[in-house]
Order: C-alpha cells, then sequence, then structure tokens
C-alpha cells in the first residue's frame, strides 16, 4: 500500500513513508491538538515554519503536501486556496 507506480508501463515508482492520507491525519490532528481550525496556513508555514519544528511533517516535500492536504479536502476537514503568494490551506 505505500508503493505507487509513476507510470503505465511500471517502470518507476514511489515509495511512500506513510500514504497521503496518513500525512493529511497527522497534520489535522495537530491543527485541532493546538486549536488551529478555523485558520489559514501557508504551505511553508506548515511544512517549514517554527511552530511545526517538532512535528514529523516538518519538512514534508511539497507534493506530498498537497496530496495530504487534498485528502483533508475530500474529507472536508480543509480547503487549498490561492493567497497571493502561492497556495495554502484553511482548516475546518
Amino acid at each position: 500500500g505505500n508503493l505507487e507506480w509513476l507510470d503505465k508501463n511500471k517502470t518507476s515508482f514511489l515509495i511512500m513513508w506513510r500514504r497521503p492520507e496518513e500525512w493529511g491525519k497527522l497534520i489535522y490532528q495537530w491543527v485541532s491538538k493546538n486549536g488551529l481550525t478555523n485558520s489559514v496556513f501557508t504551505l511553508y508555514e506548515l511544512t517549514s515554519g517554527d511552530d511545526t519544528e517538532n512535528e514529523e511533517f516538518h519538512g514534508l516535500d511539497e507534493a506530498m503536501l498537497l496530496r495530504a492536504l487534498q485528502a483533508l479536502q475530500q474529507e472536508h476537514k480543509a480547503e487549498i486556496i490561492t493567497l497571493d503568494d502561492g497556495r495554502g490551506v484553511k482548516f475546518f
């Protein structure tokens, strides 16, 4: 379940430490634990900000972060938004 083929011919693949849904769950637990629902964050703040320094998702690759946030969006726990200087996310 942690391997994903990147092409139809199955010549290259991605091995994930955690699936996007698992990363999303960790991020949402942090948001909830810190009373940050109804808050907006940039993607940079989530992966590189001082507030997340001790969290497992700190330093997470942006592509995986987006996939995790998309999983949360499907569960209606977050919404990916466009900000003036890039992308962000609002948590519910």
